[in-house]
Order: structure tokens, then C-alpha cells, then sequence
């Protein structure tokens, strides 16, 4: 038996690599006869493709199906699977379309496909191995899924075969009925069984696609300090930027000198406004979105600089020790915000009447100063964006920027507020809300968040009224929508396709159920009917 299906995996083989060598030399691609009633043709790029509808993989393709001959029963099929040499002497009939073969044909022939295209069946002797273009077989939907479609796709690594992904597109329908089709609810659930994982399908905090992504990662040092204070060990991030700490630190240090002393600063403008820019809330994918904050004091300035450059305590120490020299001497003014608490921002306070304390840079103060002064810039710039959108007041958010609560405590309500913004741009960039329901949804946020602990996978319900997602259904008359679920744990990719179309996305349904009405009556209304189809990337097959 085993025999039988190499000798039928090289057959198999030998046939589409005919047919591709004859493809790539401009020959025309005819349907070319594999077996009694199969055919194979070879679909390149600018080929109308019957895959298009659902799928846009490789440009070239090959297609599978039976030959549209005189209908053969269920047990002459079955026959000619076992019978290798034999040849039909039957003339085809007028073209009746493409024919679908079984499903349980096609899987065979997926499984030929793929032993052929496995590297490790040597005993094959294919003596130049070649990676073939994926195979599509046509499917009758006999079975209880509606398979319409089976697919092979090699997955390689240069000239190299990998393994192969396997496709499986079935399809319901024409119906006008739509409730029997699943809900988006069912669509994840079936996604996560196929994927067997235990994530839930979300956008995670610090996907660096996120449109706060730099936001998060400054957020994140803010958290590494926390950390150190609490353990007495710091583990310092890579630096962002080639200058060291102290030498950036200076040159701010030399521009505030160089201000006082009445010189020309045109040069460090652009500096300048950089440190502004580079310290917005949010990134330029949103600018249109939320203001950013040109309003930056000195301290907010020298977190802006020191969180991309420190990489130890040691910089810390010299950093400091430079800006309180310079307070010292009254060789610097900052300007800082009113109303900041940090042991920066006092001492300068305190130098502006010639009268400092003495302060040791040792121990955890050094961290502590850098904490806190990352801490007040960081508030105001989540404060900056829900009140600059009109989401909240300063009041409403008095518990998330309170200073009343230890520094831990502080960082852990800092975090509430990045969740909450994460939301926010989700709700805005990529569903178009408006403030008429961000406002609701943020305020549920706020009130969630001010009686629970930090929890990213609470899910926050919205009621949409149809009004918000009429234009969808209304004006654009949509004639294809489209679900995709895309998960990659590790080196294996499970994709899921759900689509629902007005047309028949696979041709040969048609053909081979000529009955088949464009529209249907329900309650005496003619209303249009609609296919629902289902694509899986259900499994990969690694070759080791």
C-alpha cells in the first residue's frame, strides 16, 4: 500500500512539474489531464484567478478538479484511486464549467501533494527537487462542513522546503436568512479552538504598531525605577540615543547658562524644540488627535534627555551633581511648573532666593529624583490628552495624579491612565468613534478604574446605536464583509477568513447546483441572498 502512494506522490509530481516547467516557457496553460477524470491547470499572475474572491497569496497557483465528462458513479471514483494505469477512453461532453471532485479526492491528492514536496521522502528519488506553486483542489461540499476548496502551500526558506501550510475554505448558502450565521462571538471561538491558545485576540500594551507606543516605553523606564527603589537593583534599558547622559545634561545645562548671560540662542532652537517634540504624549500617527505639550519646564526637559540616555547609577550621580553645582552658583534660572512636588523642582525653587539645602547624592536618592520628576511630566501628559478631548476634568481625575499616595502606588495609578489612553486611541484610529462615545466609554473607564486594580483584560462594554455605523450599510452598500483573525504563536501562523458576499464566492457551487436563485422570498419580499464562507489556515506541517 505504502508503495502504491509513492509511486501515485512522484505521478502526481512529475504531472504539475510538467505543467510548471511548461507555464515558465509561455506555453499556453491549458487544463492538462491527470489520471481518468482529473485535470491540473496552472494559473499565473495576470490569469484571472477563482481564489481572488478570499484569498491573495502566491501569483501563481495550480487548480485541481474532475473533468467535465459523462457523470461517473460514486464507485467507479473510488475505483480508479486504486487503479494507476488506468486511462479514460471517454469523450468529454460540451464544457460544463469546472466540476468539483470529492472531498475525500482532494485530501488524497493534498496528502500526494505534499508527501512529493516533502524533502525527507528521499526514497521518492526526485532527482531535482523543485518547490512547486501551492495546490488548490475543488471540493463538492459533500461533506457536513461544505468543504468548496482544499489547499497545500509550501512554506520555504530560500530554495529550501519547511513545511507546508494547509487551507480549507467551505461556504454556505444562498440564503437571505442571516441569523443562521455565526456571530462574530462564534467566529473568535471557533479561531481560538483551530489555534489551540489561551490568549484572548487583543491589541497588547507596547505592540510597538500601537500609535503610543513611545509613550509605553517611557512609561516602562518610569517602572523600571519604581522597581529599583523597591529591590536596591536597577536593571538600566539600552539608551536610545548615541550621547552619553552627562553630555546631554551639559549641553542643556550650557543653553540655560548662555540664555541668562543675555547670548544668542538660535542655534539650540531646533534642539530645543526636538526635545519638545520627541517628548510628546503621543506620536505623530495621532498628532491630529491629541495637542501635544509644548508647554516642557527644566525638569521635564532633563527627564526628556536623561530616560533615553542613563545606563547607570554612576550617571545619575554625575548628572545631578552638574545641575545642583549649577543652582549653587546661580549660574542657571530654570523655569518650572507651579504646583510640582518633586526634590528637583524644590531646590530650584529654593535657589531662586540664593538659599538651597544640602543634599547627599547618594544611596536611592538619585533614583528617587529622576522618578519623580519622569512621574510629574508624566501626569500632566495624560491629563493633557483626556482634558484637551474633552473626556474629563482635572477634578474627575484628582485620584489618578494625586501625590497624597507613596511613589509605587502612584506609578500603579499612572498605569490605570496608559490603559485607559490605549483605549481611547483603539476607539478613535481604528473604529472612528466620536466623542459622543468616547465621552461614555472613558467615563466608564474612570469610574472602573478608580475602585479596581490595574486589569488590561477587563473588557469595557459600549451600547453603539445604529446610527453611529449607518454609513456602513446604508451608503456604501457593501457587496463583501470581511473578518480576519491572525495569531503567531512562535514559528506557526493560524489565520482565519469569515466573508459574507451577495455573489457566489466559489464558481463551480454554481455549476454544479444550476438552481441555485440570486434571490430569495421571505414573508412574500424578494430579499437578497447571501453566501457565507469560511477560510482556514487550520495547520502547518513542519519537515525537520
Amino acid at each position: 500500500m505504502g508503495s502504491h502512494r509513492h509511486q501515485a506522490a512522484l505521478r502526481l509530481y512529475d504531472c504539475l512539474l510538467q505543467v510548471y516547467n511548461e507555464g515558465n516557457k509561455g506555453i499556453p496553460k491549458d487544463p492538462f489531464p491527470f489520471e481518468a477524470d482529473i485535470q491540473v491547470r496552472l494559473i499565473d499572475e495576470g490569469c484571472g484567478s477563482p481564489l481572488e474572491c478570499f484569498w491573495n497569496g502566491n501569483s501563481m497557483i495550480f487548480i485541481m478538479q474532475k473533468v467535465g465528462y459523462v457523470e461517473f458513479t460514486d464507485q467507479m471514483e473510488e475505483s480508479q484511486i486504486d487503479d494507476a494505469t488506468y486511462i479514460s477512453e471517454f469523450a468529454p461532453q460540451k464544457d460544463s464549467g469546472p466540476v468539483a471532485l470529492s472531498v475525500t479526492r482532494a485530501k488524497q491528492l493534498i496528502s500526494l501533494y505534499t508527501m512529493a514536496q516533502n524533502p525527507n521522502m528521499t526514497h521518492l528519488k526526485i532527482s531535482k527537487p523543485v518547490v512547486l506553486p501551492p495546490l488548490w483542489v475543488r471540493c463538492d461540499s459533500s461533506d457536513p462542513e461544505h468543504t468548496c476548496w482544499l489547499g497545500a502551500e509550501p512554506l520555504k526558506n530560500g530554495n529550501k522546503i519547511t513545511g507546508i501550510s494547509f487551507h480549507t475554505v467551505t461556504c454556505n448558502g444562498p440564503t437571505a436568512d442571516i441569523t443562521c450565521f455565526a456571530s462574530l462571538e462564534d467566529l473568535k471561538k471557533a479561531h481560538k479552538i483551530r489555534h489551540r491558545s489561551s490568549i484572548n485576540i487583543r491589541l497588547e500594551s507596547g505592540d510597538p504598531r500601537s500609535p503610543v507606543f513611545q509613550l509605553h516605553r517611557e512609561l516602562q523606564f518610569l517602572i523600571v525605577l519604581a522597581e529599583g527603589l523597591k529591590t536596591g537593583v536597577t536593571e538600566w534599558p539600552e539608551p536610545l540615543v548615541a550621547e552619553s547622559a552627562v553630555e546631554l545634561v551639559q549641553e542643556l545645562l550650557n543653553d540655560l547658562k548662555n540664555k541668562l548671560d543675555g547670548f544668542n540662542t538660535s542655534v539650540h532652537k531646533n534642539d530645543a524644540e526636538k526635545v519638545q517634540c520627541d517628548s510628546a504624549a503621543v506620536d505623530s500617527s495621532i498628532k491630529s488627535l491629541f495637542n501635544e505639550r509644548g508647554d516642557l519646564d527644566f525638569a521635564e526637559q532633563l527627564w526628556c534627555k536623561m530616560r533615553k540616555s542613563v545606563t547607570s547609577y554612576q550617571d545619575l550621580v554625575e548628572c545631578f551633581t552638574l545641575i545642583i553645582k549649577s543652582l549653587e552658583h546661580g549660574e542657571i534660572q530654570p523655569w518650572i511648573h507651579q504646583g510640582s512636588s518633586s526634590l528637583l523642582s524644590k531646590l530650584i525653587q529654593q535657589s531662586y532666593h540664593g538659599a538651597m539645602e544640602a543634599i547627599s547624592l547618594s544611596g536611592v536618592t538619585p533614583i528617587q529624583m529622576l522618578l519623580e520628576i519622569g512621574l510629574d511630566k508624566m501626569k500632566k501628559d495624560y491629563v493633557s490628552c483626556f482634558i484637551g478631548q474633552e473626556l474629563a476634568t482635572l477634578t474627575y481625575l484628582d485620584y489618578f495624579i494625586s501625590t497624597s499616595v507613596e511613589l509605587q502606588e502612584q506609578i500603579h495609578r499612572i498605569q490605570k491612565l496608559h490603559h485607559m489612553l490605549e483605549i481611547l486611541v483603539s476607539c478613535t484610529v481604528f473604529l472612528h468613534f466620536k466623542h459622543e462615545n468616547l465621552f461614555p466609554l472613558m467615563q466608564s473607564c474612570i469610574k472602573y478604574y478608580k475602585e479596581n486594580p490595574l486589569n488590561e483584560k477587563h473588557v469595557f462594554q459600549l451600547p453603539i446605536r445604529p446610527a453611529v455605523v449607518n454609513k456602513f450599510y446604508q451608503n456604501d452598500h457593501a457587496q463583501i464583509w470581511r473578518v480576519e483573525i491572525n495569531s503567531v504563536p512562535g514559528q506557526k501562523e493560524v489565520k482565519t477568513v469569515w466573508q459574507l458576499s451577495t455573489s457566489p464566492p466559489v464558481e463551480h457551487m454554481t455549476s454544479n447546483n444550476p438552481g441555485v436563485l440570486c434571490d430569495t422570498t421571505v414573508n412574500g419580499n424578494t430579499e437578497e441572498s447571501m453566501y457565507f464562507i469560511t477560510m482556514a489556515n487550520c495547520s502547518q506541517v513542519h519537515f525537520t
